[in-house]
């Protein structure tokens, strides 16, 4: 029997209706086997700007031929529909601009999938988060996913102190050459948000280990934020190469803390020569 679960109220009311009409098309439509929210409505922190995100398991032999975009239309008029760059169907509906990422796979591989997601996805309430289980297989996966992650301190530290150097270096070189748009990016796409996993993992604030930047507000002290900034820059050759410094410093003292908490290697020379390759205008 597919499960419907009592629905759960969030801080979004416009996205529970959509969640609510997704669950009931789900139900109404014999070619899904499962349907898995995940995302922020799924660990409890869905606001007025939160979109909807959802993996759907199609039975065996439909999943070339179904029709998402027409299957999705009984959420609401999409004002745009297509398949991004990593392959899933996004949306985004007409009403309200509420986005959506939607995954259309087969069931037996897909759900088989699910188990593997630990370390990458946090279901609090797998109870809420499946919305179809035609056979009880996704509900027993989607258990699996209720521990929170923790990234293991002293090989996660190595790990971001060695890639911090890295990407750094070819920063260094970026402006050397004098591209300083790619440079630019590679400062603020790349480099930062290592610097705050490596931050979050310093100040014991990794619930949100995969995104680390969301609610850095509310994570993290004014004294690590103020670092931060000073990493940021416009595309402006003294003001980027000034941020490029700072947030090699940065790096730098974040790596020899954690060193000095977990023992992890720190390539001091290398990590001299990078400064230097930095210093010059």
């Amino acid at each position: 029997m597919p499960r419907t679960p009592a629905p759960r109220p969030s801080a979004s009311a416009a996205l529970d209706a959509r969640v609510a009409l997704l669950r009931r098309a789900a139900h109404a439509e014999p070619r899904l086997e499962g349907v898995l929210l995940y995302g922020s409505w799924t660990t409890g922190e869905a606001d007025a700007y939160s979109d909807i995100e959802a993996y759907l398991f199609l039975g065996e032999g439909h999943a070339d031929s179904f029709d998402g975009p027409g299957f999705l239309r009984a959420l609401g008029r999409p004002a745009l529909a297509h398949t991004n760059q990593f392959g899933i169907l996004a949306v985004v509906f007409e009403d309200d601009l509420m986005r959506g990422e939607f995954h259309f796979e087969e069931a037996g591989a897909g759900i088989a999938a699910v188990e593997g997601w630990q370390g990458m996805v946090h279901l609090p309430d797998p109870d809420a988060a499946v919305l179809l289980d035609r056979t009880g297989r996704l509900t027993e996966a989607a258990a699996r996913l209720t521990a929170p992650l923790a990234p293991e301190p002293v090989e996660s530290a190595a790990h971001l102190t060695g890639e911090l150097a890295n990407w750094t270096l070819m920063l260094a070189h970026l402006l050397a050459r004098r591209e300083d748009a790619r440079a630019h990016n590679l400062l603020h796409a790349m480099v930062a948000p290592l610097q705050l996993k490596l931050c979050r993992l310093l100040r014991g604030a990794t619930d949100h280990w995969l995104t680390p930047s969301r609610a850095a507000e509310e994570d993290l002290p004014a004294a690590d934020l103020a670092r931060y900034t000073a990493t940021t820059a416009p595309l402006e050759a003294a003001a980027l190469r000034a941020a490029a410094r700072a947030s090699w410093q940065w790096s730098r003292e974040l790596a020899a803390e954690a060193h000095g908490r977990w023992g992890t290697p720190v390539p001091e020379a290398l990590h001299a020569r990078i400064a230097g390759l930095l210093a010059r205008d």
